[in-house]
């Protein structure tokens, strides 16, 4: 009989030590999920006023004044405008155009 009982006892107290390591790895990974969930929340925040900060920089309004005063660009006229030929492509443009 304490044979049995002492079997009983060990098996006990094996399964409450079970018992409590499951409970402790039940609220760590719970506070890791919520932790997890917070910096999503995080995340979806930063990406839609990153979105709303490239939507407000890609105005054509915006992207005009960039250029002119980043990149000196200016518009095109006709004052400004260089036109380019290629002897080549004019010359065989010329002999195609004779036969």
């Amino acid at each position: 009989m304490n044979r049995v009982n002492i079997v009983l006892f060990v098996m006990l107290v094996a399964s409450s030590v079970y018992l409590v390591r499951v409970s402790y790895d039940s609220r760590r990974l719970f506070a890791e999920l919520d932790q997890a969930r917070n910096e999503e929340r995080a995340l979806d925040t930063e990406y839609e006023r990153l979105k709303a900060e490239r939507q407000g920089q890609s105005t054509p309004l915006k992207v005009e004044r960039l250029a002119r005063d980043k990149l000196a660009m200016r518009n095109a006229t006709p004052a400004v405008t260089q036109y380019v030929t290629y002897a080549r492509a004019a010359s065989a443009s010329a002999s195609g155009a004779a036969r």
